[in-house]
């Protein structure tokens, strides 16, 4: 069992007013990182008050909530409330003098650094929105807020099942990953655009250029041309002469964060453009290709390196005629380089045959190996090894049973072969015959995201993504997941 000591806790909050000052309350509900159990849950009906004297009487009330559960515990605060969560990590001043109480109460339940605070859109923060407005109503009827009467807790699971549904297999074989993650993305920007109290994003808000560079990536990946002559961004443009479309300057990189050796590091500058870079020459591509469908993948059981080495099945070999003859027909694959196992060397095979180029084998790329779980599906892991599973979904470093690989081990593999290759083949177009994790793991160091990114790509049996390297060690995703010659 853990100790409050070392443990962490969730606590999300909210407030609300019916009128800004009027009838208000406020929400708050202890939450558990792991399982995401409701711990604990806190709502009021304050009387007349603004909507910020609520969000901190919500905080308030949540982290006593937690500090009555476990006295030693840290806390992750997540709100929606922009003004509490920088008033509270100590980014902005507290002006009103109805809130530097409220605060200060807060900024005493805990010692400082056992707290930490984190904005999320509203729709993420339904659970305690719904505790508040239901304190808000039993206000309204002249009664006090009863814990055995809320649904709170119900509506919040629904809404998040609704909205992501848990992992169903191994990483990239979900089929609607790509649907959902564009839906996700839609429903923050909406949630951003029109808040609680229906203010719209304010023009050149960090919120407007993200919106405004994720149209623009939008625009470009629809072409899905992996060798489009465009400019290296050596650095990050100026934010402040940005135009409209064009993505906001890269934030400083977390030195807390993990990197793997040889990973590209964004060289940010306030007064350098998109254009004003140094002349990196021609990178070295790769272009990402999975391997062909085989018996287990419809199945969507776990398949590594240390399974039954499956060859392809019907389907996978029609898809590898299939990609073979686009990438034929595109002309601009110079080397092919391939995992060692069967289902690799076919796909390659049948590439290699089309364009008159050999296939050089590399151990590096091989899949992950998933000790005992080979062969099974997620559903069968779940009920044979659920402490295990809990422990690979939630940490890079967990390792399957019985001594397979972790994803930080696989990342550390997949980067020195990455740095090897493109070392190799700099200036050149190479095809990359590989499995879903080493894939998605080139691309998530390209881009420099966690390794919790890897549950949040989609990658389809026979799938072409693509990455360029620059001599400078920077790297461009330039397509991701594209399936256009299956159809």
């Amino acid at each position: 069992m853990t100790s409050s000591s070392s443990r962490e806790v969730i606590v999300e909050a909210d407030g609300g007013s019916r009128g800004n000052p009027g009838p208000a309350g406020y929400g708050a509900v202890v939450l558990d990182p792991v399982t995401g159990e409701t711990l604990a849950e806190a709502a009021e009906y304050i009387g007349v008050a603004t909507n910020n004297v609520a969000e901190y009487k919500g905080l308030v009330a949540g982290l006593k909530a937690a500090r009555d559960l476990f006295p030693d515990c840290t806390v992750h605060v997540r709100m929606d409330s922009k003004l509490v969560v920088e008033q509270m990590s100590g980014r902005w001043k507290i002006k009103h003098p109805d809130m530097k109480p409220l605060a200060a109460e807060a900024g005493r339940i805990f010692p400082a650094g056992r707290v930490r605070y984190e904005w999320i859109p509203r729709e993420r923060n339904k659970h305690a929105d719904r505790l508040a407005n239901e304190a808000m109503d039993a206000g309204k009827q002249g009664r006090r807020w009863e814990p055995s009467a809320s649904t709170a807790a119900l509506d919040a699971s629904a809404a998040r099942n609704a909205a992501t549904p848990p992992p169903s297999g191994p990483p990239g074989d979900a089929t609607a990953g790509a649907a959902r993650a564009r839906a996700a993305l839609g429903s923050a920007a909406g949630a951003r655009t029109a808040g609680a109290t229906g203010s719209a994003t304010a023009p050149g808000s960090d919120e407007g250029l993200f919106a405004a560079a994720f149209a623009t990536e939008e625009a470009l990946s629809a072409s899905g041309d992996f060798e489009a002559e465009a400019a290296h961004p050596t650095t990050a443009p100026s934010v402040a002469s940005a135009p409209a479309a064009t993505p906001p300057a890269a934030s400083a990189p977390d030195a807390s964060a993990p990197v793997a050796s040889g990973a590209p590091v964004p060289v940010v500058s306030a007064s350098q453009g998109w254009s004003n870079g140094p002349d990196m020459g021609a990178p070295a591509t790769f272009v990402l290709l999975r391997h062909g469908e085989t018996a287990l993948t419809p199945e969507k059981r776990f398949s590594g390196s240390g399974g039954s080495d499956p060859e392809l099945s019907a389907a996978g070999l029609r898809q590898a005629e299939a990609v073979a003859a686009a990438l034929a027909a595109r002309g601009t694959i110079q080397e092919i380089v391939s995992s060692p196992l069967t289902r690799c060397r076919q796909t390659a095979a049948a590439v290699a045959a089309r364009l008159g180029l050999d296939v050089r084998v590399e151990q590096g790329l091989r899949e992950t190996d998933f000790g005992a779980w080979e062969g099974l599906t997620f559903g069968e892991v779940r009920e044979r090894h659920p402490e295990d599973l809990d422990a690979w979904l939630s940490s890079p470093k967990a390792a399957p049973t019985g001594g397979g690989e972790s994803f930080a081990t696989v990342a550390r593999r997949v980067a020195a072969t990455r740095d090897r290759l493109a070392a190799a083949y700099a200036g050149r177009t190479v095809l990359l015959v590989s499995h879903v994790t080493p894939i998605k793991t080139l691309v998530r160091l390209a881009l420099g995201a966690p390794p919790e990114s890897l549950f949040r790509m989609e990658l389809s049996a026979a799938s072409i993504s693509a990455v360029a390297y620059y001599a400078d060690g920077n790297a461009s995703v330039r397509l991701l997941n594209d399936t256009s010659h299956l159809r």
